[in-house]
């Protein structure tokens, strides 16, 4: 089968080209490299375009099987609204477009735990959308997009996958906005103790990306729409991401713990896996007991220094 993966330089872009490579199918991969790295497309094989989601000629690829979309602007940082959309909603626009006009029947793509906002976990995609910046504003609107647009075009299915906190290998050029699992394993394999805000009992539904992985073909081979969560269901805190890192490293590195400065922090989060579960038919194999330590396992083989014990 043929497939397009945008934001194929990403953390989830960069792992989904390489596995439908490694499947052995026909592999387009787009990104406009100024935020996803061309270096981690280094063992791709198949076709690498650059350019920007919102003008690229699609046309010129024929006909796809499918299409996985996970370019857009994650930084929840950027005030631009109208920048925001246009990337995130606009172009997403664009590309069902060319779905529904090239004949390609399936669009899988990203959407957010950023559309719960602060709303009360566990998470349902139920839910009414509560986001509480741009970023999940644009997410949310990509879904109602999406909801429009195959109700008009019901020769195109779209698949939404809401993230919740996405860990694991080809994170390196997100640098201060990568995982919370990579920020404090680098604290502490450079002989760092890990900081983090008082008390550490905040938790996070940590989802590994060869899980993300795995839900994107989920939601490829499912015949219908709709959107589904894609998490573990637990919430692992701060505290024990770092017990499992020190674990994982052979460290018993203490706990550097500071005020927290913003009123607007999200405590918890916490995905309901249950649809994904029974629609999709797709289950977490990697809970961060499992999934640390083989990402800890990646890290070291790549960087070959020893541990400061």
């Amino acid at each position: 089968m043929r497939f397009l993966v945008t934001g194929a330089g990403g953390l989830i872009g960069a792992n989904l080209a390489l596995s439908l490579e490694s499947r052995g199918h026909e592999v387009h991969a787009l990104d406009h490299f100024d935020v996803g790295r061309r270096e981690n497309l280094a063992d791709f094989r198949g076709v690498i375009h650059t350019g920007d989601i919102r003008n690229f000629q699609y046309d010129g690829l024929g006909r796809l099987d499918g299409i996985f979309h996970q370019a857009a602007i994650t930084d929840t940082t950027v005030m631009d609204e109208e920048l925001m959309m246009s990337v995130n909603v606009g172009a997403f626009i664009k590309i069902l477009e060319f779905a529904q006009r090239t004949g390609c029947p399936k669009v899988v793509y990203a959407s957010s735990a950023a559309t719960y906002g602060k709303g009360a976990p566990p998470n349902q995609e139920d839910q009414p959308p509560r986001p509480a910046n741009i970023y999940g504003v644009s997410k949310a609107e990509m879904e109602k997009a999406a909801r429009a647009f195959t109700s008009a075009h019901p020769g195109v299915r779209a698949v939404g996958l809401r993230y919740f906190n996405v860990y694991g290998p080809l994170e390196f050029h997100k640098k201060a906005a990568a995982s919370m699992v990579y920020q404090l394993y680098r604290q502490m394999a450079d002989g760092k103790n890990p900081r983090i805000f008082k008390w550490g009992d905040q938790y996070r539904d940590f989802i590994y990306v060869k899980d993300v992985v795995e839900a994107n073909w989920k939601a490829f081979e499912f015949p219908g729409g709709g959107v589904f969560n894609v998490g573990t269901g637990k919430g692992t805190s701060f505290n024990q991401v770092i017990a499992i890192l020190n674990k994982a490293l052979g460290t018993q590195r203490g706990t550097d713990y500071f005020d927290n400065p913003y009123g607007f922090y999200q405590d918890a989060t916490r995905a309901d896996t249950v649809q994904g579960e029974n629609v999709l038919g797709w289950k977490v194999n990697y809970f961060p007991e499992t999934g640390i330590p083989d990402y800890v396992a990646w890290l070291r083989s790549k960087e070959k220094t020893p541990i400061s014990r």
